[in-house]
């Protein structure tokens, strides 16, 4: 039987022993495998995710899917920049907390801040590095565009296939599904076992839109897929015909266009 600690424990026994106050993802990796050996990379950038306060990702891990202070024992990374960590002290970082928005879908934020303001100011990123969040209206609208992809996957059909979020075997979906290059914004499997990567196109040009799902693709092939076939969709606002002639020397990346729709309307009194 193995005494090795668990991985949240690898991570904080590397922040705690750094000789620099900012430790980034690959000091932590290089802490762990000269001490431990050979750790699974994709796991310890999961529990880094999972154990920083001010990480939005982390809700969509079984560990932090309860409203709560960021008190536990998972409450110990702070992200203060691109792929770096500190210690969390609430002294110096404000109290962070896990908790409902007004539609009843858990977040991440400072405690006594709205959720946007708090949201705006953090950063979603793993080791080798996705852009700094802008407070501006594309991240609440991705992150809402990305919630309503996530609850009705099943009705979406894709190369003529229901499909259904990827749960790994550690209990993890596939809604902002880490890996060694980056995070999926939504990994799906049809029913046939087939993997689909959904990529949202906000505000990426179309040559970075394919480069970055094509990265992931190649990603869950090598890495999950296990000879399954892997297929992309990208989500955009409007696709127009730059991203029609990148997408369309890759069969395997299917095109899809989202509408928003408002209704406003009197209050009763």
């Amino acid at each position: 039987m193995s005494n090795k600690p668990y991985v949240w424990q690898m991570i904080k026994e590397a922040v705690e022993n750094s000789p620099n106050q900012k430790v980034t993802y690959a000091e932590i990796k290089n802490y762990i495998k000269n001490k431990y050996g050979n750790v699974n990379e994709n796991t310890i950038n999961a529990q880094i995710i999972v154990c920083t306060v001010n990480q939005p990702s982390r809700v969509h891990y079984p560990e932090n899917q309860k409203p709560r202070i960021a008190n536990s024992k998972y409450d110990f990374l702070f992200t203060v920049g691109r792929g770096q960590v500190v210690l969390y002290n609430p002294n110096e970082h404000g109290v962070w907390e896990i908790r409902k928005n007004e539609y009843g879908k858990l977040t991440v934020a400072q405690k006594g801040l709205e959720e946007d303001i708090a949201i705006a100011e953090t950063i979603a990123e793993t080791e080798n590095g996705l852009e700094s969040t802008e407070p501006d209206m594309l991240f609440p609208v991705e992150s809402h565009l990305r919630d309503f992809i996530a609850q009705n996957i099943q009705s979406l059909d894709v190369n003529g296939k229901r499909l259904k979020l990827y749960i790994d075997d550690e209990g993890r979906n596939g809604v902002e599904y880490p890996t060694d290059v980056g995070l999926i914004d939504i990994l799906a499997v049809d029913e046939e076992g087939n993997f689909v990567v959904f990529e949202l196109k906000l505000s990426k040009g179309p040559d970075a839109a394919i480069g970055q799902i094509a990265r992931y693709m190649g990603w869950v092939k090598e890495n999950i897929a296990k000879g399954k076939n892997v297929s992309g969709v990208i989500v955009a606002k409007k696709v127009d015909d730059k991203l029609k002639y990148a997408a369309s020397i890759v069969p395997e990346i299917s095109l899809f266009e989202y509408q928003l729709n408002f209704t406003i309307q009197k209050a009763s009194i």
